[in-house]
């Protein structure tokens, strides 16, 4: 039954009132979670600090509670204290009592099963008592615990206690559990008690209802719990702004400021933070500073959580500069603070930065650890991010999912096979659990490393999978020239329900480029728009290219380049002009060149491979007139660069390099390996568009 709470309407009452206690038990039952499966919130140690009422005047008139309140620290001496109360009969008051049973409860070193033994012996436990037990269940290793209180609590109430009933202290506390929860049907039972029992108009109440219904993601119920609701304060408003911002829909809660500033409510440092984080969504820089502003104007104080928050709008807006100057002037710091500036200078490439604030950093988690080596590797700095491993090897610091991803992406980048065996042997050692984003990337590394045996492997041992994991593979098989193979996986992933996107026809086309499969890659090709509703990019257009041109069809390959629906980009041109190259068809290779010239004046590699061209075709003096333009611009063939791994150090050569130790003996070895070549004639058909990617040519 999906309760709309409205206003807490009489109407709503009617159609709930028997709902009863024994419905209430049922859902217990049935939608508690299983405290072994439960996240771990707070513990004894994290207790929130409860503050004691020693000015009040029975504390003050009775001095084995004002000791109670001011000298007990431990439960031995809790235990003395209250021995004397029950010889002195005061132990009977249930103000009393309850001090005894609030120590138990919050009290960093309370004990909540003697709490609990105090409770069920008291004769006349009142509300206060009930509810500093369920508070001490909720803030425990065990917030379950907190229902099964509150359904004694109503037992007692229909029984020799009927005079005592929860409170609007009562039901935030166990809105509030089921919020952490996300035990959204347990939260309408209780909300069928908060009408039977008559705190509807009750603000703290009310705005428990709408965190609830915010946490479980009902924000159409939560807002229609406010927009029909006579009691409304800050942190209504507060309520609603940030739980759209936390589900990710910043402009609806751009709205609800907007319909706050109208109500003449004003704003205070929560939500502010709300809307920065919403600016930050929304990518709005101007808006962001704007609300900087606005709050400076107010001359409110800049905690820290609110630092962080505009520290973070400013780093997702590019703005660095801004964060950098926030950071700078917090005279306190907290984790979140150092975070967030090195993911962010990772994240827009300045790592010298990020990691010189990295060493700032007085104490280093995890995180900053994974921070800081995601970093290196989405700036392609491979090397970088597995020196950076080695020093958290080092320093005893244990990685999790993120640091292995990471990891093993740097080792696809760098072709570092010996490394990602490590990984993967560390993986198993420590029993990680092979998730999807794990598997994927030990997937992708063995791939890129060359071993297509253990790529397959892990993928098959993968419990789950996704369209990325497939993906993964079939661009595997493609690469590695086992054309009908992807093909077929690609069947399988469409079979499995998996939904293929623009990567994975990449892969496929791919495949049928380095197979010679022409049908099967028209078909998959005209597939992409018409079976699965994706709209052919630049990449897709240079594989079928590359695929007409390998079968020297250059005529139609040609017509395609022509009716290319967006400016046809270097891929696609590249790959026209390597297919004229290899067939020898120099008229349409000239045109090719041209609008490769035109499209990048300065790319010496399409004058070498021009040139390169004429000289295959006995066109000398042509060739030498692209030399000559060459220099006349000022223009010099990038050199080749290559690199390999041998026992885990990594060796990068180029161009006539001999600055390695054991140059002469390699040079041995390229001499010995060309004269094979010679012997069988073999000539290397070379993709441009992966030539063009990684700016690495060479005349062949």
């Amino acid at each position: 039954m999906h309760i709309i709470y409205s206003s807490f309407s009489i109407k709503c009452y009617s159609s709930l009132h028997h709902c009863s206690l024994k419905l209430f038990s049922k859902t217990i039952s049935s939608s508690i979670i299983p405290c072994t499966k439960l996240p771990r919130y707070k513990t004894k140690l994290e207790k929130s600090q409860f503050k004691w009422r020693t000015k009040h005047i029975f504390v003050q008139s009775n001095p084995l509670l004002s000791l109670l309140e001011t000298k007990c620290k431990y439960m031995t001496q809790l235990k003395q204290i209250q021995s004397q109360m029950i010889v002195t009969g005061i132990f009977s008051n249930g103000f009393a009592s309850s001090r005894l049973i609030a120590f138990c409860a919050l009290s960093e070193k309370g004990d909540l099963d003697y709490c609990k033994n105090i409770l069920y012996n008291m004769d006349n436990p009142n509300t206060f008592s009930w509810n500093m037990a369920i508070r001490g269940c909720i803030e425990s290793e065990t917030p379950n615990d907190a229902f099964f209180l509150y359904k004694r609590m109503l037992i007692t109430t229909e029984g020799e206690c009927s005079y005592l009933k929860p409170d609007n202290h009562t039901f935030p506390l166990l809105f509030k559990i089921c919020s952490r929860l996300d035990l959204y049907y347990m939260g309408q039972e209780i909300l069928v008690h908060v009408l039977r029992i008559g705190h509807d108009q009750d603000v703290f109440v009310h705005n428990a209802v709408i965190h609830f219904l915010v946490s479980c993601g009902f924000l159409e119920d939560a807002t229609k719990v406010f927009d029909d609701s006579s009691v409304r304060d800050l942190v209504s408003w507060n309520s609603l702004i940030n739980g759209y911002v936390r589900s990710g829909r910043p402009r609806e809660a751009l709205m609800v400021f907007e319909k706050m500033k109208i109500a003449s409510v004003e704003p205070d440092e929560v939500t502010i933070i709300g809307m920065v984080g919403a600016c930050a969504q929304l990518e709005n820089l101007e808006l962001g500073r704007k609300f900087h502003s606005y709050f400076m104007e107010k001359c409110l104080y800049f905690s820290v959580p609110l630092c962080n928050a505009l520290m973070d709008m400013y780093m997702k807006n590019g703005s660095l500069n801004e964060a950098k100057a926030l950071f700078d002037r917090m005279d306190e710091r907290t984790v979140v603070s150092w975070t967030t500036m090195i993911s962010g200078f990772a994240k827009f490439g300045r790592l010298d930065e990020a990691r010189r604030l990295f060493n700032e950093m007085p104490e280093k988690a995890i995180v900053q650890w994974n921070a800081l080596i995601g970093g290196y590797v989405q700036a392609k700095r491979g090397k970088d991010a597995l020196v950076l491993f080695h020093e958290m090897q080092t320093m005893n610091i244990k990685p999790d999912e993120v640091t292995m991803v990471s990891c093993l992406s740097a080792c696809a980048q760098l072709g570092a096979l010996d490394i990602g065996i490590w990984i993967h042997h560390f993986i198993n050692k420590h029993k990680l659990y092979l998730t999807v984003s794990l598997g994927t990337a030990l997937v992708d590394m063995y791939a890129k490393c060359g071993n297509i045996e253990k790529t397959l492997q892990v993928f098959h041992e993968m419990p789950d999978k996704n369209s990325l994991t497939w993906t993964a593979a079939i661009g595997a098989l493609a690469h590695h020239g086992n054309g009908h193979d992807a093909l077929s996986y690609f069947s399988k992933m469409v079979d499995s329900g998996l939904r293929p996107d623009d990567v994975t026809f990449l892969g496929v086309l791919s495949a049928c480029c380095h197979g010679g499969l022409v049908e099967e890659g028209r078909k998959l090709f005209a597939q992409m728009s018409t079976k699965f509703k994706i709209t052919p990019k630049s990449k897709h257009y240079s594989c079928l290219v590359d695929l007409l041109g390998r079968a020297g069809l250059l005529e139609e390959a040609y017509e395609l380049v022509q009716g290319v629906p967006m400016e046809a980009d270097a891929s696609v041109w590249g790959a026209l002009f390597f297919a004229c190259r290899v067939h020898g068809n120099i008229e349409m290779g000239e045109k090719a060149a041209r609008k490769l010239l035109e499209l990048d004046p300065g790319d010496s590699g399409t004058y070498v491979l021009l040139a390169n061209m004429y000289v295959e075709a006995n066109m000398q003096h042509r060739a030498r007139d692209v030399w000559k333009m060459m220099g006349k611009r000022g223009l010099e063939k990038t050199p080749g660069c290559s690199s390999i791994e041998v026992n885990g150090i990594f060796f990068e050569f180029i161009v006539r390099d001999k600055t390695h130790p054991q140059s002469d003996q390699i040079y041995e070895c390229l001499i010995h390996l060309t004269g094979h070549m010679e012997i069988v004639k073999y000539f290397p058909y070379v993709r441009y568009d992966l030539l063009f990617d990684s700016d690495v040519y060479s005349a062949i």
